[in-house]
């Protein structure tokens, strides 16, 4: 009855159009006063989940991909992939996904890809003779590679998830090869695409310009390579790197590139502080949540169910996978990380997946419910940006859809795609 009062509370407050971290705190509310404990196991239950201390590296990721999203650095970035590989049939879209492996590398997150990216880009591509959709479902879709190319706050989230005990510089390097291999899976739909509507390729400008645009993009670049070489050198923690990456951003966009008026640094810390405290409650509330679910007994009730169906790890694994994308579509991402990963993670790391594998696979995963209906954050900014019906975007998107999951199942099935890298530090 508590576990019905649980999720009735949840899924009732969600389809009334409660935000989703305070449905499951009023969920968590309801079933704690049903089992008779005080309200404040409540209060002490969401404020535990927040006080964890490599939770300290979240602001600072947050504050450093505001800062370069209106310092000017995602236009250089731009550019130089423009010089680059522009002249391949469809070039915009390659530009569009190769920037957004960059600049995702950079700020972590999808929505600032998106924003970014997509109002340089979406405009120039429909300029050019791009269809809106085509443009729409391009940026959308490789914006997904800012939640796996580190660093990335969502795998600090998973790994706080996880009980702390996976190393995040671990979850870095194994976010490398996968969201290269899915950039990489995004070009050649985008390409084929691009061949059957023949769509234009951009003039090759000359290597004097890519080497120009590559020297103008690089300061940019190195904010990346001081916050993720920090922690894997271990000359930083986790948390000191993001701020060190938060002040050299500023050092670039403010004093070398001089992109970063008043106005747009005001901007960057209003947008930081707002988006850090949607996570922060986000993550105290689903922490209260997940307790119950363990107390209720979930993660052994669905492990049970699973291998009731199918005792074939190949099969699980695809039942997981479904599960998740079915749940990627309704819910926030952070928020399934925090309740998905207690539940399971147990079980994939029972048929012998390693828990950072398992971790780069729910991001994927998630990653692309953040591109689809009904509640596909990226999606709507995405169509926002460039002023496309939803449900013209949609109708389209399914190559791109298609690329991902190819590149999905590599990470899920070949356990060397996520954990080579990781393997090689100690």
């Amino acid at each position: 009855m508590g576990l019905a009062i649980l999720l009735g509370v949840f899924g009732v407050s969600v389809l009334i159009g409660i935000p989703v971290a305070f449905a499951m705190g009023l969920a968590a509310a309801s079933a704690f006063f049903f089992e008779g404990f005080p309200l404040l196991i409540t209060f002490q239950r969401i404020i535990s989940g927040m006080t964890v201390f490599s939770l300290l590296a979240i602001p600072f990721f947050i504050f450093a991909g505001e800062l370069m999203l209106h310092g000017g650095i995602a236009v250089r970035l731009v550019r130089f992939s423009s010089a680059l590989i522009g002249h391949i049939r469809g070039g915009l879209a390659s530009v569009n996904i190769f920037s957004s492996m960059l600049f995702g590398g950079i700020s972590g997150s999808a929505i600032a890809d998106i924003s970014a990216l997509g109002s340089i880009l979406i405009p120039v591509m429909k300029e050019k003779g791009y269809k809106g959709d085509y443009a729409v479902n391009v940026t959308v879709t490789s914006s997904i590679a800012g939640i796996v190319i580190p660093p990335s706050h969502n795998m600090i989230i998973y790994s706080v998830a996880a009980g702390g005990g996976i190393s995040i510089s671990k979850l870095f390097l194994a976010g490398v090869v996968p969201g290269i291999l899915m950039c990489i899976c995004l070009a050649v739909a985008a390409y084929v695409v691009a061949v059957r509507h023949n769509y234009p390729a951009e003039a090759f400008p000359g290597w004097k310009v890519v080497l120009y645009s590559a020297a103008n993009a690089i300061p940019g670049l190195i904010t990346a390579i001081i916050i993720v070489g920090g922690v894997l050198s271990g000359i930083f923690t986790v948390t000191e790197s993001g701020a060190f990456g938060a002040i050299y951003a500023f050092v670039i966009t403010a004093i070398v590139y001089r992109s970063l008026s008043w106005a747009d640094f005001v901007t960057a810390v209003t947008n930081a502080v707002r988006t850090t405290s949607m996570v922060m409650i986000l993550i105290g509330c689903a922490s209260a949540f997940a307790y119950l679910l363990a107390l209720y007994q979930v993660p052994a009730l669905l492990s049970d169910l699973l291998t009731t169906i199918s005792e074939n790890p190949i099969v699980i694994l695809l039942m997981i996978n479904l599960m998740l994308l079915m749940l990627g579509m309704i819910m926030d991402m952070a928020a399934l990380i925090l309740i998905c990963t207690p539940i399971f993670l147990p079980i994939a790391t029972g048929i012998g997946m390693d828990p950072i594998q398992f971790g780069i696979m729910m991001l994927i995963n998630l990653g692309l419910g953040l591109c689809t209906p009904p509640v596909g954050s990226c999606l709507f900014v995405g169509c926002a940006v460039g002023k496309v019906p939803i449900e013209e975007a949609v109708k389209t998107i399914w190559p791109f859809y298609l690329a991902i999951f190819a590149a999905l199942m590599l990470v899920t099935y070949v356990p060397a795609v996520s954990l080579t890298l990781p393997g090689l530090i100690n």
